[in-house]
């Protein structure tokens, strides 16, 4: 194997490879899959988790990759070696969730969808990351799969703009769409050469529940972004309260953790809420939430 034909010690997909194994899991990953069929690219078979149970009592549940790909009559398996067996040109990993064995990357071209503009936020949570880090700005890299933790070449960047109120959702999905698009133009126009990642790296840990307590002692521009991720929550009275919904506003008015109608004081500026759920009841809106509450004026969000 010449150094043209690889990527260091793995092989280099083909310029425009047409059959492809593809490798995912969730709804991140349905819209690629379904862009590379309507595309007519061949997809012999795919790669997905197995079938979970969503409850106790609950029947497996396939993963939505496999769902989609089984209407549409391609093979699934779980088993990562199956894609070694069936001529594919190479694959494409996009949220699959687990590692692909070095023995499997040496003889199959992979290529990976990560939605980051890489080497900025490596890892398991880009999006949410870049979110609550305050990034303007993200984007989608394919690139080709190594050993290591997403540090393979580039072959394609792109570039959007983060919105001031999207949340981890809502650039989530711009992000498949820009990735998708991505995907099968570099496909369909040719690879070329792909180029090694430049800058600093930075990790994107996986969001665990403790990054989304909301410390009303910061700002409320910091708390804003915590809520855009998703899963935000304080508590009230001894219990989890989560905020779904807050905008943010400048002013404040007493310490942090003060409520004052649908105005929560932080550190610096106040939340606006909009949409909360108190623990064991249902989504509701925060001016309906708030007449019925009650507070006393001395409790707070936090305590």
């Amino acid at each position: 194997m010449s150094p043209a034909d690889a990527v260091g010690d793995l092989p280099r997909p083909p310029d425009r490879p047409h059959r492809i194994v593809y490798f995912g899991t969730p709804e991140a990953a349905l819209r690629p899959l379904e862009a590379l069929l309507d595309a007519g690219f061949e997809i012999p078979l795919v790669v997905s988790r197995a079938d979970r149970r969503r409850g106790r009592r609950a029947e497996p549940t396939p993963s939505p990759v496999k769902s989609s790909a089984q209407q549409r009559g391609v093979p699934v398996t779980t088993e990562i070696d199956a894609a070694l067996d069936v001529g594919a040109e190479c694959a494409v990993v996009v949220a699959f969730g687990r590692i692909i064995p070095t023995p499997v990357l040496a003889r199959l071209p992979m290529l990976n969808v990560h939605f980051s503009l890489l080497p900025r936020w490596r890892g398991a949570a880009p999006v949410e990351r870049a979110i609550l880090a305050g990034d303007a700005s993200t984007g989608v890299c394919l690139m080709g799969l190594e050993p290591s933790l997403d540090t393979g070449p580039i072959y394609r960047r792109d570039e959007t703009a983060i919105g001031a109120s999207e949340t981890a959702d809502e650039l989530r999905d711009r992000l498949v769409e820009l990735g998708s698009r991505q995907l099968v133009a570099a496909l369909s126009e040719g690879l070329g050469d792909p180029e090694p990642q430049r800058g600093k790296p930075v990790y994107a840990d996986k969001i665990e529940r403790d990054d989304l307590r909301l410390d009303l002692s910061r700002s409320a521009a910091d708390l804003h972004r915590v809520i855009r991720v998703g899963g935000a929550w304080t508590t009230l009275r001894g219990k989890v309260f989560k905020i779904h919904q807050a905008a943010v506003e400048p002013s404040a008015s007493g310490a942090p953790g003060t409520v004052t109608g649908v105005a929560v004081a932080c550190g610096d500026g106040s939340l606006m809420l909009e949409v909360v759920q108190p623990e064991g009841r249902a989504r509701t809106e925060a001016a309906a939430w708030a007449n019925g509450a009650r507070l006393d004026p001395t409790e707070r969000l936090g305590e």
